[in-house]
């Protein structure tokens, strides 16, 4: 460089110009040939004005990068409800895999059979019985099981990507188990709906109905079972996922926030929380769907015993293919959504 020297001597008035630019937004004004800088009698040439130039963008570019990298961690409320939105989004395109799943445990029937047998009979917008109780499940349960996951897994100092994995599954635990308590009224008047191959009953008229033949402990009909389901599918889910990424972002140099990294981990969750969930699943699916008015079970471990003792052990795991076929797209379309919630309110991404 010809002018090092010039450059060198004009080096707090480039810092001054480069800090009014980023702090204060003032503009920048390039002088003249003739004028000086700093009393030094220094005259700033044309090549020197090129060198502060590419200097000042570059450097802006990296502050606003630096800016932009920083983001803020959400609230509990608002970690929640953008959870709500995600699942209550989701749940349109995974609800008919789900009443398919539901109708295959129980009864003895086939997925294409079960396919088939719905459409022939009850015709397309079957598949999408029950989805009011659907939304209601997905706005409460999934809420805080998604939701609330990376704030109650910061609180209990899981938050750093080098954190134990028995932090992180606990965290999905704890989230997973308020959320079942929650969600599960609607867990039973939504199985309720979509094992009924009748013509659909009111939503009025079934809450009334259950609140008739069993009172408010109807609808917490198989809340143990499903309060351990939420906690094993909500370990495995979030826990795999969180670890996943890490694993992933370090194996293709992707970052943590792509959705391509998001994509990778969250179908890996989606398998792992098949083979863990599928057994809870079945017993959960036997427990709500007992008519309003009997008794089929004293409980979770009663129904365990008596399915595997008439079905065999194996029929813990009936209605594999669907409940991944559920899972995975869910999981996905779920995890998914929350990231990109979390990226357009400018929040770190889990």
């Amino acid at each position: 460089v010809t002018h090092q020297k010039a450059i060198k001597k004009d080096t707090i008035w480039y810092h001054t110009v480069l800090y009014g630019t980023i702090q204060y937004g003032t503009d920048v004004r390039w002088p003249d040939p003739s004028e000086t800088q700093n009393g030094q009698g220094v005259t700033l040439h044309s090549r020197q004005q090129s060198i502060f130039r590419c200097h000042l963008v570059h450097l802006i570019h990296q502050h606003k990068h630096r800016t932009m990298s920083v983001s803020s961690k959400p609230t509990l409320l608002q970690s929640t409800v953008l959870g709500g939105t995600a699942a209550m989004f989701a749940v349109n395109f995974t609800h008919p895999i789900e009443l398919v799943k539901t109708r295959v445990q129980v009864s003895n029937e086939g997925i294409l059979s079960t396919c088939t047998s719905t459409m022939r009979h009850e015709g397309l917008s079957a598949f999408w019985k029950g989805i009011p109780w659907a939304y209601c499940r997905e706005g409460s349960y999934t809420a805080i099981r998604l939701g609330a996951y990376a704030p109650v897994r910061d609180a209990i100092g899981a938050g750093s990507p080098d954190a134990p994995a028995s932090m992180k599954f606990l965290a999905g635990a704890i989230t997973g188990a308020v959320g079942s308590i929650a969600g599960n009224p609607f867990d039973v008047l939504k199985t309720l709906s979509q094992t009924n191959k009748s013509e659909s009953v009111p939503l009025m008229s079934l809450v009334g109905q259950m609140y008739r033949d069993q009172g408010i402990s109807g609808f917490y009909r198989g809340v143990q079972v499903n309060v351990v389901r939420a906690i094993t599918l909500n370990a495995t889910n979030m826990g795999v996922y969180d670890i996943g990424k890490g694993y992933v972002v370090e194996s293709t140099g992707w970052a943590r926030n792509s959705p391509k990294t998001a994509f990778c981990s969250s179908f890996l969750a989606g398998f792992f929380m098949t083979v863990t969930v599928a057994p809870f699943d079945r017993i959960r699916t036997k427990l709500m769907n007992q008519p309003t008015n009997a008794k089929l079970y004293e409980g979770m471990t009663d129904c365990f015993v008596k399915t595997v003792r008439e079905e065999g052990p194996l029929s813990l795991w009936r209605g594999f293919i669907p409940i991944w076929a559920r899972f995975a797209p869910m999981a996905t379309m779920q995890l998914l959504s929350i990231e990109f919630l979390y990226a357009s309110f400018g929040f770190k991404s889990i």
